[in-house]
């Protein structure tokens, strides 16, 4: 009976065909001055991952490259989102691939938690991002004042005040993605994650 509804699972899974959009978010202080803030390898995957439970029968050609907690991820998950990925970064590795996509789980899961509600996983993770990690984020006038003397350079002769408000805006998202990474850090950790993906 229990091998049936295993089965049962696999053949539903397989016949839910989910297309990943992968986003490298990017924050440019201004026309002459570009400082990139990925967040791509914390939020690389656009799908709540299920959890799988693959028959033996299945085992040869899908099996799981992780858990995080009773949720599995299989390779085939993997290889999609990382076919997808390749696209936009050709240097990226299953490894980072995988552990966006457990960081991403993790921040959905929590997100639930919180009862937040959004219309799509994308807005979902994005309000739990706001209402979490945004309002610890404080950035003084003489970081400000610092950057830009730092890179004057970069900004062609540009006044301060004229580049003031971008250089804020860049100093908050880098914040934020240190902020981000170290609260996905402090999930992992009380999370139950088993990485098997060079296991055969």
């Amino acid at each position: 009976m229990l091998f049936k509804k295993m089965k049962r699972r696999i053949g539903e899974w397989v016949n839910r065909r989910i297309t990943n959009n992968i986003k490298l978010i990017r924050v440019s202080v201004s026309p002459h001055l570009r400082f990139p803030v990925s967040l791509s390898h914390l939020l690389l995957v656009s799908f709540l991952l299920l959890t799988l439970c693959p028959s033996p029968s299945s085992a040869i050609k899908d099996r799981v490259v992780a858990f995080v907690d009773n949720i599995a991820i299989t390779l085939s998950e993997l290889d999609e989102v990382y076919t997808e990925s390749l696209k936009h970064t050709p240097d990226i590795t299953k490894e980072e691939v995988l552990n966006t996509m457990l960081n991403r789980l993790l921040l959905l899961r929590e997100a639930k938690k919180l009862r937040l509600e959004a219309a799509s996983e994308e807005k979902l993770l994005q309000e739990h991002i706001d209402l979490k990690i945004r309002p610890h984020i404080r950035i003084k006038e003489e970081e400000i004042s610092d950057f830009y003397q730092k890179h004057i350079n970069d900004f062609q002769g540009k006044e301060f005040e004229a580049v003031r408000e971008e250089i804020e805006h860049y100093l908050a998202e880098r914040e934020l993605n240190q902020l981000l990474k170290n609260y996905i850090n402090e999930l992992r950790e009380k999370a139950y994650i088993k990485i098997q993906l060079n296991q055969e």
